[in-house]
């Protein structure tokens, strides 16, 4: 089907609108929304001084958004199915601005969680909606390059976040990070207020709702809410609170409510006949099978995306603008990469074997990272960290594509929105074990380091007397020599151990993408061919 054939029949936008001007214009959106989940990290020492509040206070900020944005993803499907996907789609976007800007203007922290509050909300439904507008506007078999276009702003987005928010806030101030969202936000607003019109099914779907008594699943959202703040409580301040060894039981707690939450959850919406989760989609096995690889991966992309920026800046003694240059070629390789994985998908590939390829490129990456030292130079950084993000590049389309190619028509909003749903949470999970895993392993290396640093140690009185040496020669005092030796002796074992625990990490998240390789196993055959049949066997 060419291009302007496939412009005629578009179920997702206006009668003789090129598919690929509106897939141009739908993932405008997606890239502002993932954007925001990171181009604030780096802000957030500023943010705090400039609204007179303290880092731990201001972590809040990042908080609320994840916690506000995950409330919504999988309810998505449910809104989109009674406002009318093309209505909830704008209505996302204008908020979503509107709150950016407030954002932008708040003279205080309370104001700003608020207003971040109003923009998770709000942002929640960009990411969903704009994949279910390409799922729609494309035929099966070209499905793949969809996904492609999608990937773009769901993968890069991310990469690109701390560099350009370091930049930012280095070279203007950190309120510009929200203003960015107005001029962008606006150009989205009006590009899909003129192009997009709701498909046929989605039309029937709403006539018939409206058809029926509106039942409100009240019980299950506010289920929803529970689990998620608790959720996104734990991670966010488990390590700072010491997870399950809090002292004042926080955490404990925490982990009670969410996990009563999440059972009562379940139950209740599955005997819900008209739930606001729809949790049917996960019976299907492609579909369970994608959100769990999706899951992983972009914990692992987190993880490491957190971890290598502390490891350069912490030890190699880079500043946040180097450490952001250093990461962003993995970007531009990408972005190179993702057209030949659409065009393979479309050629008839079986998407599972395109991810298994990308799983296993994801741990070769990892496990580069886990066998450098503290002597490599930035040019043997950038490769490692282009190898791990080419490889969530040759994943992310054929997983998409293979979630929904036996997801019926039906339960598709409410798929987009759960897998959305673990895309974010893969990240907040991947961040806060990246960190709690670095500072225990941290712990363990010092002790295991400090075993042989005894006075019967060769090696170690070696190193003593050699800095004792230096440091009298520059102060001329033996006393103060010696202090200064053991000093530096300490310093380079707390070096050493720190090193050694940022490398730990990175050989974690190798492991746990071999892991999931067979995870693949379990899925039916996954082309995208022209002819086939969604929902179908």
């Amino acid at each position: 089907m060419t291009d302007a054939a496939l412009s005629s029949s578009l179920p997702g936008s206006r009668v003789g609108v090129n598919p690929w001007v509106v897939a141009a214009i739908v993932v405008v959106p997606t890239f502002m929304e993932v954007l925001d989940t990171t181009i604030a990290v780096v802000a957030l020492r500023y943010i705090a001084g400039g609204l007179s509040a303290t880092v731990d206070d201001g972590e809040w900020v990042i908080t609320s958004y994840l916690a506000a944005n995950a409330i919504i993803l999988p309810i998505t499907g449910w809104l989109a199915a009674h406002l009318g996907r093309r209505n909830y789609f704008l209505l996302s976007i204008a908020v979503f601005t509107l709150a950016s800007g407030l954002c932008g203007i708040a003279t205080s922290l309370t104001q700003l969680i608020l207003f971040r509050v109003l923009q998770g909300l709000a942002g929640g439904g960009l990411q969903p909606s704009s994949q279910a507008v390409l799922l729609d506007a494309f035929p099966v078999e070209k499905q793949g390059m969809a996904m492609t276009l999608f990937g773009f702003a769901a993968l890069i987005a991310p990469v690109v976040g701390p560099t350009l928010g370091g930049w930012i806030t280095d070279s203007y101030s950190w309120r510009w990070v929200f203003f960015l969202n107005v001029p962008v936000g606006l150009l989205a607003l009006a590009g899909c207020y003129v192009l997009l019109r709701d498909p046929d099914y989605l039309v029937a779907q709403r006539t018939e709702l409206r058809k029926r008594p509106f039942n409100f699943d009240s019980i299950g959202l506010s289920l929803l809410v529970i689990v998620i703040v608790c959720w996104e409580v734990m991670l966010s301040k488990g390590q700072e609170w010491d997870w399950l060894g809090d002292p004042f039981w926080r955490v404990q707690t925490l982990a009670a409510l969410f996990l009563v939450g999440l059972i009562a959850l379940v139950i209740w919406e599955l005997r819900h006949p008209n739930p606001v989760v729809n949790l049917r989609a996960l019976g299907e096995r492609n579909f369970s099978a994608c959100c769990i690889i999706i899951f992983f991966a972009y914990a692992v992309l987190y993880a490491a995306s957190t971890s290598l920026p502390g490891l350069l800046q912490s030890l190699f003694g880079y500043d946040a603008l180097r450490a952001g240059l250093v990461m962003s070629p993995a970007g531009f390789f990408a972005v190179v990469a993702m057209p030949f994985v659409g065009r393979t998908l479309g050629r008839g590939a079986d998407a599972r074997w395109v991810m298994v390829a990308g799983l296993l490129t994801m741990a070769a990456g990892n496990y580069w990272m886990s066998q450098m030292n503290l002597d490599v130079g930035p040019g043997q950084v950038v490769w490692p960290r282009v190898v791990l993000v080419v490889g969530l590049a040759i994943c992310f389309a054929p997983a998409n594509v293979a979630a929904y190619l036996y997801t019926p028509l039906e339960l598709r909003g409410a798929a987009v929105g759960l897998l959305s749903l673990l895309r974010n949470e893969g990240g907040s999970v991947g961040t806060s074990m990246a960190q709690t895993l670095q500072e225990r392993r941290d712990q363990f290396h010092s002790l295991r380091l400090v075993e042989s640093l005894n006075p019967l140690n060769p090696a170690t009185n070696s190193f003593l007397d050699q800095a004792q040496h230096l440091f009298f020669q520059q102060t001329g005092d033996p006393v103060a020599s010696h202090q200064l030796a053991l000093q530096a002796l300490e310093n380079l074992r707390q070096q050493q151990a720190s090193a050694l625990a940022y490398f730990d990490v990175f050989w974690v998240l190798a492991v746990v993408m071999l892991v999931l390789v067979p995870v693949v196993l379990v899925m039916k055959r996954s082309v995208a061919e022209k002819g086939a049949r969604i929902g179908a066997e």
